[in-house]
């Protein structure tokens, strides 16, 4: 048979592309049956121009009819020559049958999957592709094992977006749960943003100057001021700790959190607020800022619940001296603690008159208290005023870790523990804390008083 003769060719039965991409077609030639269907490449029919133009408007019609639906293990239509072909010697040598491409059967059946049951919530149809060795439009599944599982999953959401499924809207789904997973397994972020990220829909919960967060089994409280620097407390910010200490009383939470947003956890008093307000109306104001901090320092003393409190930064003044009325104080390597009193030219508040020579001993209590001594974390620690210090990086998750712990015991049991712990003390602690308040008042009174705190001003701007 010569391949170049028109009159020998009876028709093209299929073709395919070799390894090297060119097209090669099988021929039935004339006077002989399937068995001896021969594949030549494109280049040896020059002289078959009308047969190829035949055979792919024919394969292109099939394409376009429907499929009819078949069993496992039946033909693919009745009747069809290709369901009755045997395979060629040639073809069984290399174990293909008539129309099918040896390369790509031996693929699919490498990548061959159990596919999950229809109508499941999660069901991908397989993807499949028309394929050029098959006849008929019949289709085979699309090979995918050059592509990573990542982009496997990409190409799927890809085609269901494409294509209407509802995996388009799972996988947005799919990447907002993740997102709230990993969300969770960090942690907090004591930082700026938990300002924006607060929902606070309850009208008791708006606060301008501090954050309130109601957490499964405790309620988280920081510091976060924005009229004064360095978290520094007015008799403003201290009304907003107290209504925030009410209604965590209240509530069904276990325990309370006092942590801060920024590098310094609370600076105290603010002189230069102490200043403008007493420079007004000393007599008014002096009792008004009085008032405040008798008032902010019971709500430490009568709050039934744990209080735990993570100081992560300095913590002066005011700031430091409501800690020995907290339950629980974790601080990270870089806080530190001092109560300058004798600088500002004040006198102790906070019951650290009291509770200072109680837990740190008479002569470190005096040099704090009186000389301003700076106590480093590690040296509180081994003193007592702080339970444990914790690493910088890790502090934030330590301290989450402890609370979550803590907040799964019974609310019952924390708070009668505390109540055994603390029932002694309180008609003592609310007793010296009317004293150093009164003794405060007396002081911003005074000419001298207030002419300290100018002084203290003048320095401090003159050391910058």
């Amino acid at each position: 048979r010569q391949t170049g003769d028109l009159s020998r060719v009876e028709r093209i039965v299929d073709k395919r592309r070799n390894k090297k991409g060119k097209w090669e077609y099988l021929i039935r030639w004339k006077g002989y049956g399937s068995k001896e269907d021969t594949w030549e490449p494109e280049h040896h029919l020059l002289h078959c121009e009308e047969f190829i133009d035949q055979f792919n408007s024919l394969r292109l019609h099939s394409h376009k009819r429907p499929k009819v639906p078949k069993s496992r293990g039946e033909p693919l239509i009745a009747g069809h020559p290709s369901a009755t072909e045997r395979p060629t010697q040639r073809q069984r040598k290399v174990g293909v049958g008539p129309g099918k491409h040896a390369l790509g059967d031996r693929m699919s059946k490498a990548m061959t999957y159990k596919a999950p049951p229809p109508g499941g919530p999660h069901f991908v149809p397989p993807l499949r592709v028309p394929h050029n060795g098959l006849q008929n439009g019949e289709m085979e599944p699309l090979i995918l094992n050059g592509l990573s599982l990542g982009r496997q999953i990409d190409l799927f959401c890809h085609l269901s977006s494409l294509s209407g499924s509802p995996l388009a809207n799972g996988k947005m789904h799919l990447h907002s749960s993740v997102k709230r997973k990993l969300a969770e397994d960090k942690g907090y972020v004591f930082d700026k943003r938990l300002r924006y990220n607060v929902r606070q829909n309850e009208s008791n919960c708006r606060f301008r100057d501090i954050v309130v967060r109601k957490e499964e089994g405790f309620t988280h409280v920081l510091l976060s001021s924005q009229t004064t620097d360095n978290n520094a407390l007015t008799p403003e910010i201290m009304k907003e700790v107290c209504r925030a200490l009410g209604n965590a009383a209240a509530d069904d939470s276990k325990l309370l959190l006092l942590s801060s947003v920024g590098t310094v956890f609370c600076s105290g008093l603010e002189p230069s607020y102490l200043i403008g307000r007493l420079s007004t109306d000393r007599r008014k104001e002096s009792s008004r800022i009085a008032d405040a901090v008798r008032d902010f320092v019971l709500a430490f003393i009568h709050f039934k619940k744990p209080i735990v409190v993570a100081i992560n930064g300095p913590a002066l003044g005011l700031g430091a001296s409501i800690l020995p009325l907290c339950d629980v104080v974790w601080a990270s390597e870089r806080a530190w603690f001092q109560t300058p009193c004798a600088a500002l030219h004040l006198t102790p508040s906070g019951c650290s008159s009291y509770t200072f020579p109680q837990i740190l001993g008479v002569a470190l209590a005096n040099e704090m208290l009186f000389c301003g001594r700076k106590l480093t974390a590690q040296e509180a620690c081994s003193r007592g005023l702080v339970s444990q210090v914790f690493w910088p990086t890790t502090f934030n998750q330590e301290v989450m870790l402890r609370v979550k712990e803590m907040a799964s015991c019974n609310a019952v049991v924390l708070e009668e523990s505390k109540c055994l712990v603390r029932s002694i003390l309180m008609s003592i602690l609310e007793e010296v804390n009317e004293k150093e308040c009164q003794m405060l008042k007396q002081l911003w009174c005074s000419t001298k008083g207030l002419e300290a705190l100018f002084s203290y001003l003048h320095n401090k701007t003159y050391e910058k």
